[in-house]
């Protein structure tokens, strides 16, 4: 599992599902996988994950967003995306993201608010 998991988590800036449909399909892909290990198939998934000291695959990739903006803003990873960092006084440290064009069409514009660094700002 880890070595499935850490090439899946290599792509999370990549690929990063916003469709509650395509987060269950990959989630599904764990669960069945959890559930065929010796002693697990009596539990409910979250018990599995909690057993195996494992999380749900939209938490790794919350998780890893998370790290990926800090290393952004620590100069450890590129930022690309033009993500702005700054610090507010009374909420401490922040993010922004650059605006999109307001006469965008509206596919374009919803492709940009599920975008990585939207979501990542937004997170």
């Amino acid at each position: 599992s880890s070595g499935i998991n850490a090439e899946y988590g290599d792509c999370c800036p990549l690929w990063n599902p916003t469709k509650i449909s395509d987060i269950q399909a990959v989630e599904s892909v764990q669960r069945k996988f959890t559930r065929r290990i010796d002693g697990m198939k009596q539990y409910d998934y979250w018990t599995r994950l909690k057993k195996l000291n494992l999380m749900s695959l939209q938490r790794r990739r919350e998780r890893y967003i998370l790290i990926h903006m800090w290393k952004m803003d620590n100069g450890a990873a590129p930022n690309g995306i033009n993500v702005r960092f700054f610090t507010q006084s009374r909420l401490g440290r922040k993010a922004d993201y650059p605006p999109i064009n307001s006469s965008a069409q509206g596919a374009v514009k919803t492709k940009y608010f599920d975008s990585f660094g939207v979501k990542a700002v937004r997170l």
